[in-house]
């Protein structure tokens, strides 16, 4: 058996009960396990960053440590460094863990540091374990890992389901979309990534374009403390508590698996690196980025929340306020890209007060949602119409081989996407995380972001996006003639059309389906 089960390999973040009612059902609230607690830090990675972080942050409690994990291997190799050297904890949050190499990979990684004496927890959205119950739970046997499911829709399939998600929409419409990985209460890694081959560079089919950030300092424990808030809260039950039938049997050791894992993932294109226990303190922790910052996140709604729909969360809350100090630039970059009425009157009006907003999303031909799209073409004219500047990811991408790493990944016939969600204000803060610029992510989903006061670190992100603007891999759309215009680079010169680019008949129709209903808030 393996380490990991098999499931889909991505999800909607939501949609409404008539699109998603075949994908998740209701629980009734159960009692949640006791928590075991942490144990005191052992030396290892809080040895190597206290006197770092004592040092660099010279006095300033705000200060911190922050490396861009802008490639997908980078972001896999942080990774599994960080889990090479964890003594005490690790507490890991995210709304998609795929059974694929990677996936794999980093499961091994995490039963070994179990079998280490490290105490594993692990917490995941329902919405990507359904029908993997029974596996997680034979993990969670190990005396040192604790699964948590957040969330859960009934377990049975069919028309249960059905039923169950349409009895239960406006709880089970809340999805758990923060990610982040924390070791030894040390290190943190929070950004847009989960677990998955299209997120590490490794998938050869479709990759994503994707952001983390490496921390260290007083945000790790802003990390934690948001991690316990949504482990401890009545919407998490312990994955066996969902499984009938007797207690699992505990997981194999975990050689047997790691060694499988490793030659898979190594034929993905990812080796590690050599020296992998003490990488992150030799190659990662010395050069790091000193700034102020702070995290922000959305916590489990509350039981009078759960309705409520038109109340921003605290994460929209803290862009809306970066945007009203905007000066001269907001730069975004959003793998999905839906404004409501409120946010582009707001643009038109900071906009003709000189503001220059430029934004960078998915196109038709590179979103792995058609919904999702279908939601910000219902807004895409009226976003022109307010002065925003909107860019549309190529899937064939000239910036791709400069950003994917793995051998092949952007060969002819691999797609590239967008998953990145990141704005860049003034050129002088920074706001990256699990943040999508869209409704659900404003009024629906848990985020996390961090807010970081760093010219250095916000050029580099400007730089980044604005590569991904350039016309060899992105169309710019404008208003032209009553409608609208792509315009790119083309082998002999600019290249102009009027309609979606690189899609099929039968792509645009969909999309132009979907966007007849006003579904923005639910995808």
């Amino acid at each position: 058996m393996s380490l990991w089960p098999r499931g889909p390999r991505r999800h909607s973040p939501g949609k409404p009960a008539w699109l998603l009612a075949v994908l998740l059902a209701s629980l009734p609230l159960l009692a949640a396990e006791p928590m075991t607690p942490p144990g005191p830090a052992t030396p290892g990675l809080a040895a190597a960053t206290v006197p770092l972080v004592a040092r660099e942050s010279a006095g300033d409690a705000r200060r911190n440590g922050f490396a861009l994990l802008e490639t997908g291997l980078s972001a896999l190799r942080a990774r599994d460094a960080l889990l090479a050297a964890a003594r005490d904890t690790i507490d890991a949050q995210y709304y998609i863990w795929n059974a694929d190499a990677s996936g794999r990979y980093l499961a091994a990684r995490l039963l070994a540091a179990a079998e280490r004496g490290v105490l594993v927890r692990v917490l995941l959205d329902d919405m990507n374990v359904a029908g993997r119950d029974g596996d997680l739970a034979r993990l969670a046997a190990h005396p040192n890992v604790r699964i948590r499911v957040y969330n859960p829709g009934v377990r049975q399939g069919g028309i249960a389901r059905v039923f169950g998600f349409v009895r239960d929409f406006s709880r089970l419409n809340r999805r758990m979309h923060n990610k982040s990985l924390t070791v030894d209460g040390a290190v943190t890694i929070v950004g847009g990534r989960n677990i998955g081959d299209e997120y590490f560079d490794l998938h050869r089919e479709a990759n994503f374009r994707d952001r983390d950030v490496l921390a260290v300092g007083p945000v790790v424990a802003d990390v934690a403390a948001s991690f316990e808030a949504f482990w401890t809260s009545p919407w998490s039950f312990p994955v066996a508590s969902l499984v009938d039938g007797p207690p699992p049997a505990a997981p194999p050791p975990a050689a047997d698996g790691l060694a499988t894992a490793t030659a898979a993932v190594a034929a993905a294109g990812y080796v590690p690196p050599p020296g992998l226990e003490v990488h992150a303190e030799a190659s990662i922790l010395p050069g790091l980025e000193w700034a102020p910052a702070r995290l922000v996140y959305d916590p489990p709604p509350r039981p009078d929340q759960v309705d409520d729909t038109s109340s921003l969360q605290p994460v929209a809350a803290a862009l809306r306020s970066l945007v009203d100090e905007a000066r001269d630039e907001l730069l975004l970059e959003s793998a999905y890209f839906i404004l409501g009425d409120e946010a582009i009157a707001l643009s038109r009006e900071r906009v003709a007060r000189g503001l220059r907003v430029r934004a960078l999303t998915n196109s038709l031909a590179s979103n792995d949602l058609v919904t999702n799209h279908s939601g910000y073409a219902r807004r895409r004219r009226a976003m022109l119409d307010a002065g925003i500047e909107l860019h549309e990811l190529r899937p064939d991408a000239a910036a791709c081989a400069r950003l994917v790493q793995a051998a092949g990944t952007c060969a002819g016939g691999t797609a590239f996407a967008l998953h990145s969600k990141s704005v860049v204000i003034d050129r002088q803060v920074l706001f990256v995380g699990s943040f999508n610029v869209n409704l659900r992510s404003a009024y629906l989903n848990s985020e996390t972001v961090l807010v970081i006061d760093s010219p250095v670190l916000a050029g580099r992100v400007a730089g980044a996006i604005e590569e991904l603007l350039q016309p060899d891999s992105s169309w710019r759309v404008t208003l032209a003639d009553g409608g609208l215009q792509w315009e790119a680079a083309g082998p002999e010169g600019p290249v102009r059309t009027t309609r979606d680019p690189m899609t099929s008949g039968w792509r645009r129709v969909t999309a132009g389906f979907y966007g007849l209903f006003p579904l923005e808030k639910y995808l």
